[in-house]
């Protein structure tokens, strides 16, 4: 039973980050804008949020810091993607450029350095139950966050108003405008957002997934989060379980090297990446609808007046 529990805490805590990333970039997607730099933005949290703990000793400073980090490199690819009508897909993997030689100038200063990580709940008689009360009640404020937040984003889709004009930008941006709603701020709010959960999913990381820093410590992550959109079907609900699943597999593949399986660990750490890809091609084949993305993601909008 032991090992059950450290299994499943390791897997919400695999997954949280996935889960967060992924949020942000669905409302993004949502508004008719890809944007394939997630894993650029995660990676520039992550060193913005670890030199916030770092120099201030917060957690949330920390935290606030890969936000803001976050939010800014959003911001350089909605003045490119929807300001100058560049196209989205260069732009997107521009900014991965940008953000993994960014956040190596920025985070030099604090290899090697650790932080206390961030702090679990703790509820006498609840956290102490056998099995559950670690995993129910005793995880860090990310992981409850994570929870709210895909809660919060499916209620702000589906039961606003406000997120029915996000989704019809996203859907058909020209009709959108011609009733008077303004595409392209709806679509630089949309993409802040998402820059600002890919921050925050960056931060976590040395914050408390593992409390050091070190460059390239993203190890993929915001690619994962991309797939999980598509996995998903750009629906929020399976949005969460796409991410504990995906979690699932990069924490069994680790077991699986400690049980001493009898398979090259170059494989097994290639796991989670191969399963994003044996997915998104069964889900495409499985198919039969027609394609159920935004009709307009990654079109550019210019509007005529």
């Amino acid at each position: 039973m032991e090992l059950v529990e450290a299994i499943i805490l390791s897997v919400l805590a695999a997954s949280t980050p996935l889960l967060i990333a992924a949020t942000g970039e669905l409302v993004t997607e949502r508004s008719g804008v890809l944007n394939l730099g997630v894993e650029g933005m995660m990676i520039v949290g992550a060193a913005c949020g670890f030199g916030g703990a770092w120099l201030t000793g917060s957690i949330f400073i920390g935290a606030l810091s890969g936000i803001i980090a976050g939010t800014l490199m959003s911001l350089i690819f909605a003045l490119m993607a929807l300001g100058l009508a560049v196209n989205q897909v260069a732009t997107g993997l521009a900014l991965t450029i940008l953000g993994i030689g960014l956040s190596g100038l920025i985070g030099a200063g604090f290899v090697g350095e650790r932080l206390t990580p961030a702090a679990q709940l703790h509820i006498p008689g609840l956290t102490d139950v056998p099995l559950i009360g670690r995993v129910l009640f005793g995880q860090d404020a990310f992981v409850y966050f994570s929870i709210a937040l895909i809660i919060g984003v499916w209620w702000f889709l589906y039961r606003t108003r406000a997120g029915l004009i996000l989704r019809a930008c996203g859907d058909n941006h020209v009709s959108a405008h011609a009733l008077g709603y303004p595409v392209l701020r709806i679509r630089t709010l949309a993409v802040m957002f998402g820059g600002a959960c890919a921050g925050l999913a960056g931060a976590y990381l040395p914050l408390a997934y593992t409390p050091f820093f070190i460059p390239g410590m993203t190890a993929g992550r915001g690619w994962i989060a991309l797939a999980l959109v598509v996995f998903a079907s750009w629906r929020p609900g399976r949005l969460v379980i796409g991410a504990y699943l995906f979690g699932a597999v990069t924490i069994l593949q680790l077991h699986a090297q400690g049980w001493g399986v009898g398979i090259p660990s170059q494989f097994m750490s290639a796991l989670p990446y191969l399963a994003t890809v044996v997915v998104l091609v069964l889900l495409s084949r499985a198919r039969t609808g027609g394609s159920t993305a935004p009709a307009a993601l990654g079109t550019a909008f210019v509007p005529d007046r």
